[in-house]
């Protein structure tokens, strides 16, 4: 009987880290694309915050404060919609903006549209 030195046939190497690479893979885009989802949730709890309390401040003081959160997640700042009436008396505040990822093999850019509807 003769056996080998290590016991591999050298497949099971090779498989090991196809899938390691794949899974390297798979979290590094899984990152870079994942942060464009939260950074929309985190403007998005900004903008639940300044909804809550619009009651106390006028829509220049939202704006500005939404401005500044905003380019410090984005490094810019979009246009916030602010709309108060309406049924039930609310107040609505709403935006669109554009991230573009560009990653090896993948290029993509996400349109989001972050909206909040608050009871005053």
């Amino acid at each position: 009987m003769v056996s080998h030195p290590g016991g591999e046939r050298g497949s099971s190497t090779l498989g090991c880290l196809v899938t390691a690479a794949l899974f390297a893979a798979a979290v590094y885009y899984g990152v870079h694309i994942g942060g464009v989802y939260w950074r929309l949730y985190q403007l998005k709890d900004d903008m639940q915050q300044q909804a809550l309390f619009a009651g106390q401040n006028t829509d220049d003081v939202i704006r500005a404060r939404l401005a500044a959160q905003a380019d410090s997640l984005l490094g810019s700042s979009p246009e916030f919609r602010i709309l108060r009436g309406g049924r039930g008396n609310a107040i609505t505040i709403e935006t669109q903006y554009t991230e573009t990822v560009d990653l090896p093999l993948f290029k993509k850019t996400f349109v989001l549209h972050p909206r909040v509807v608050e009871q005053l």
